[in-house]
């Protein structure tokens, strides 16, 4: 085999070296045969008109890369999330190849329309758009949240881009391509009868492979870990809808084979879409019978090490699960609700559960499901390993596909299953219709909790003779098998999403104003650190565990609004952090109000209620309150506002301190959700006083000489999410 692929190899590249050379150097460049493009060494060519730096206009070519040449779209210091333009594009072009490309620094890297026939092979699309993450280790930004359920106008494209996006093709090949740092690596949207296999989609901050109503396709073999967004261990572990495999909108007859998608957001995340449960509203009644996604294989995969799920199928028809591992997931390794017809088999599911939401946790958990069977699987020290549960489902009742299919619990079966040092073995709720084989239970701390409307049949039997499902898959990598660094604590993420272990990081992990530190890792040999700023110091600290970060620490020796800049240097590698210490002490007080006292209309007994007896108070180091979904009792600022039992709607905020600022031109920034004013020894610097969503709002202030202000933050919310951070800094002065 190896000489048959070096023969092949020598074939081509005897090949290439008769085809012409086409040299890129501007934008617009169209191929319409085959041909080795060169592109000069750091060249940056950007797409000016959104069509492609490179067009592909001819069917049954072969478009190869020389070596050491790279398609870069935007400037090396550029944001990620400031990236254009599209460097590859194919559109309607058939048989096409596109070889050994190196693609970054676009919105995205390669982007085929009707390309049937399209091959991908040996490309290296890392670096393209992603967003920059709000959510920090302390806290999420719920508006890091993805939202992949719309796509039929290429919403995923233009909302959030790709390395590599395919729409309306079928018998593509993506073989052998790399994708690290960026956001989403392939998507394929109407893709029918591909392969996709042997590919690094790993270290992204949204999804390794995402699919939209494609069906037949083979994805078998690729690793896909480290795609995830708003994690911090045991901080918060939402995942934010990342994925290391997305499939939403009715893909079907897929086999998904021996894939590695740990540490994902999900591992595996599916959904019927929106058209198939009737958001939509256009079709007869009996369409939506079985809609969803259906007959879907998923076999021989890692999903482990997910701050949510390993694998989330829902309101789906005929998968099957079998031979996976699923480990310490941080809610549970199969969420299935509302699917019929599974079979999850020979799994090994250990662990799950450990920062769970609410009931649904542990192994697998399937709300009103039907006809479901869980046969011969492995459950290991989970927080519960079965957990099923039917009874009201209130408005989704009346959807179409809740109509159509029906959302009854029951003719679930499990048996052969061993259960191994596990909390609970059982957790049955609601009406609830089970067959429940012959199982082995070990070391479980209790069997079962059921409800009294809960049904147990008990049969004998004890698998149901499980065959293991006939399958391809494609290509020679073992992601599931190699070391993929086990545990969620690997999952690290910066701003730009995870960090891939290899790389130099030097992390924002606290700021309580006066102090702030930075985790640091894989420091080259031999690196300085040094701070520049008045009134401030840095320390570079050694860690107990030699497996956890180092941690730098900046510190003021006095009041005030410090800037600084922490300089990093090493023979090969050098990063510059600019940050600000706010050094001061906030009084805050927060009380309750009604519609009676909206401050948008009657500001001054609004305020009044900052004096009154309901009124509560406490210090604070900083203005920053991620309150998200929760309120002021929730933030741990004092006794008295975590007793008062403040939450998330209609309460208000008055805030006061005196800083020293020097002279000179500052610039406050404010994020809110919903009113803010902020006053500087009472003039208005920041005023958006309604309702809205998380805003940003900045203002300046004129200082001709040193002076202590007093600053006063106010500000109100009426319901729904809720956000209040306050910012200064020394506004930089004008270049020469």
């Amino acid at each position: 085999m190896v000489a048959a692929l070096f023969i092949a190899s020598a074939a081509w590249i005897a090949s290439a070296q008769r085809l012409p050379t086409v040299r890129v150097t501007s934008d617009n460049v169209r191929i319409d045969e085959s041909c080795v493009v060169v592109i000069p060494s750091d060249a940056v060519i950007e797409d000016t008109d959104d069509n492609g730096v490179i067009q592909i206009v001819a069917s049954g070519i072969v478009v190869e890369f020389a070596e050491g040449s790279c398609l870069r779209g935007s400037p090396r210091d550029l944001p990620p999330d400031e990236y254009k333009g599209c460097g590859i594009r194919v559109d309607g072009q058939s048989d096409v190849t596109i070889r050994g490309a190196r693609v970054s620094g676009f919105w995205c890297g390669i982007w085929a329309t009707k390309a049937d026939g399209l091959a991908i092979d040996g490309v290296d699309a890392s670096d393209n758009r992603r967003a920059r993450l709000k959510s920090t280790p302390a806290a999420e930004d719920s508006s890091d949240w993805l939202f992949p359920h719309d796509n039929d106008q290429n919403q995923w494209l233009e909302s959030y881009g790709a390395a590599i996006y395919i729409e309306d093709a079928n018998q593509i090949t993506v073989h052998d391509c790399k994708v690290r740092h960026g956001q989403n690596a392939l998507c394929i949207d109407r893709v029918n009868d591909s392969k996709i296999y042997d590919n690094d989609f790993s270290f992204n901050s949204g999804w390794g492979i995402a699919m939209w109503r494609s069906s037949r396709n083979t994805i078998s073999r690729n690793a896909c870990d480290f795609c995830v967004r708003g994690y911090s261990h045991r901080v918060y572990n939402r995942g934010q809808d990342s994925a290391g495999i997305l499939m939403f909108e009715q893909n079907c007859d897929n086999v998904i084979a021996e894939n590695s998608a740990t540490h994902g957001g999900d591992g595996f995340f599916g959904f019927a879409g929106k058209e198939a449960l009737g958001d939509t509203g256009e079709h007869p009644a009996d369409w939506y019978r079985r809609r969803g996604n259906n007959n879907n294989l998923l076999i021989g995969n890692d999903f482990s090490y997910a701050p949510a799920h390993g694998i989330e199928m829902t309101f789906s028809f005929g998968s099957v699960f079998y031979d996976n591992r699923l480990r310490e997931n941080a809610i549970c390794g199969v969420w299935g609700g509302y699917s019929q017809d599974t079979l999850i088999a020979r799994n090994h599911i250990e662990g799950n559960g450990e920062m769970a939401y609410g009931l649904e946790r542990g192994g697998i958990n399937i709300e009103h499901g039907r006809n479901n069977r869980i046969l011969d699987n492995v459950f290991w020290a989970n927080k519960c390993g079965i957990h099923l549960w039917g009874g009201p489902t209130g408005d989704f009742a009346q959807k179409p596909w809740a109509k159509a299919n029906g959302t009854e619990s029951k003719d679930n079966v499990v048996a052969g299953n061993r259960f191994a040092h596990d909390e609970l073995a059982f957790h049955l709720r609601g009406r609830n219709e089970l067959v429940l084989g012959a199982n082995t239970l070990e070391r479980v701390e209790k069997e079962m909790l059921k409800d009294e409307e809960t049904v147990i049949r008990e049969s004998a039997e004890s698998n149901d003779a499980v065959e293991p499902p006939v399958y391809t898959a494609y290509g020679t990598s073992r992601p599931v098998e190699a070391n993929r660094m086990p545990g969620r604590w690997n999952i690290i993420m910066t701003e730009w999403g995870p960090w891939d272990h290899e790389t130099p990081l030097v992390r924002l992990a606290q700021d309580d104003g006066a102090l702030v530190r930075y985790d640091v890792y894989r420091l080259p040999a031999g690196t300085e650190v040094t701070v520049e700023g008045r009134h401030v110091t840095g320390r570079l600290s050694e860690p107990e565990d030699p497996l956890r970060a180092r941690v730098y620490t900046v510190t003021a020796d006095r009041p005030g609004v410090h800037p600084y800049t922490v300089r990093l240097k090493a023979a090969n590698w050098k990063q510059e952090i600019r940050g600000t210490l706010i050094s001061g002490i906030w009084e805050v007080t927060f009380f309750r109000w009604d519609k009676t006292t909206d401050p948008r209309e009657d500001l001054d007994t609004w305020r009044r209620l900052a004096q009154g007896r309901n009124a509560v108070s406490g210090h604070a180091k900083q203005l920053s309150f991620k309150y998200g979904w929760s309120g002021p009792s929730d933030q741990n600022i004092s006794e008295p506002i975590t007793a008062a039992k403040l939450g998330g709607d209609y309460f208000g905020m008055v805030a006061s301190t005196r800083l020293p600022l020097s002279a000179g031109t500052w610039e406050f920034t404010t994020l809110s959700d919903d009113g803010i004013r902020v006053t500087v020894d009472g003039r208005q610097i920041i005023e958006n006083w309604a309702w809205h969503g998380p805003t940003r709002d900045t203002g300046t202030l004129e200082l001709s000489e040193d002076k202590t202000v007093e600053i006063v933050a106010e500000h109100f919310e009426i319901d729904g999410y809720a956000v209040l951070e306050l910012g200064i800094a020394r506004k930089p002065e004008p270049a020469p």
